[in-house]
């Protein structure tokens, strides 16, 4: 079932086979994609769909270095560049749209950012700065609620940039312990006022931000990535995630999203999304269903087969592998990733990873 074409609302998919979001780090000049960006995705547009790395909707959200942006018209020319090389080959293209919230050091941001999250608690842990190295991560201001309005127009603007640079759609990232995942945690979202302190209050502001960017572009170009029983950023489970989750994709389905993207860490050792919770994740949603987690040619089967998902997203064997898919299909060997070039500047370890020969 892989490699069998796929029609999920206003996408028609070659195939199964999705290209996860990975961060990398390229977008050296002003967080704006550029050539080396483009030839790198154009590579790759044998995927039934591509996510892009994470794109931050504001000048706030760009915490790491060098990642990409999308709040601008020079940002919009750079990402029209990617979105052509991507098309000319058939392919299909999403932007994700991250907001990294409170995972910054203030050292990455533009001059006139400022570090923001539900509550101003720091986020364990380090983040690397060109300038200085590797340093803690910086302490946000809470969001006041003009703040967490000022967000949501932030994400459907960049929506709304995503169409008019060529994307095929948008996907949230409200996973990984980034903006959106920081509200949805009680671990992280410490507020008592309406974006806080109950289930429905800290699905509010995921809910507002999907619904305003399926309101400026379409339900049916919106998808959304979603991280239950992750770890990363000081996230982790807490008593009500299930209910949680399950309140939030009910919700998400009712407005028509195009699809759910739900990741299992435990792969890379975090707990394991319970079987049952991602049975009935996908029962609750009426659009596809992607799931992503140390997939395999043939786990990625196993899983379409029984029906556990309607497509497979896969980030490291795209990353080392331009053409996935043929290798899949050949059983040909893989490429081994690069961990050290991951997000480093230039083409090593970036464009030269070798397809077979012809």
């Amino acid at each position: 079932m892989l490699f069998e074409p796929f029609v999920a609302r206003s996408l028609r998919l070659a195939n199964r086979a999705v290209m996860a979001p990975m961060t990398r780090s390229r977008a050296v000049d002003g967080n704006t994609p550029d050539a080396l960006m483009a030839e790198y995705y154009g590579q790759r547009a044998s995927a039934g769909l591509i996510v892009t790395e994470g794109t931050s909707p504001s000048p706030n959200g760009l915490g790491y270095p060098r990642i990409p942006g999308l709040f601008n018209e020079v940002q919009l020319r750079g990402w029209q560049l990617v979105t052509d090389a991507v098309h000319a080959q058939g392919g299909k293209i999403v932007v994700q749209l991250m907001h990294t919230g409170r995972v910054t050091q203030i050292a990455n941001l533009p001059p006139g950012a400022e570090v923001v999250g539900p509550a101003a608690a720091t986020c364990p842990g380090e983040m690397f700065t060109d300038a200085n190295g590797m340093q803690p991560h910086t302490t946000p201001r809470a969001m006041t609620e003009a703040d967490i309005a000022h967000a949501v127009g932030e994400f459907a603007q960049a929506a709304r940039l995503a169409m008019q640079a060529g994307f095929d759609g948008v996907e949230l990232h409200a996973a990984n312990g980034y903006l959106i995942e920081q509200f949805l945690n009680p671990l992280v979202n410490t507020r008592t006022d309406a974006y806080g302190g109950s289930i429905a209050g800290r699905n509010r502001f995921a809910l507002e931000v999907a619904g305003a960017a399926a309101q400026d572009i379409g339900a049916d170009k919106v998808g959304i990535r979603l991280s239950p029983y992750g770890v990363f950023n000081g996230t982790g489970a807490f008593p009500e995630v299930d209910a949680q989750y399950l309140s939030l994709v009910r919700e998400l389905s009712t407005l028509g999203l195009l699809y759910v993207h739900q990741l299992d860490h435990s792969a890379m050792g975090a707990p394991p999304v319970p079987p049952a919770l991602k049975a009935q994740l996908r029962g609750a949603f009426k659009g596809a269903y992607i799931l992503a987690g140390g997939f395999d040619a043939a786990s990625a089967e196993k899983a379409l087969t029984e029906g556990q998902a309607d497509l497979i997203a896969f980030g490291r064997p795209f990353l080392a592998n331009p053409d996935l898919l043929a290798r899949m299909r050949s059983g040909a060997t893989l490429n081994a990733p690069e961990m050290g070039t991951f997000y480093t500047p230039g083409a090593k370890g970036y464009t030269d990873y070798p397809a077979m020969a012809a």
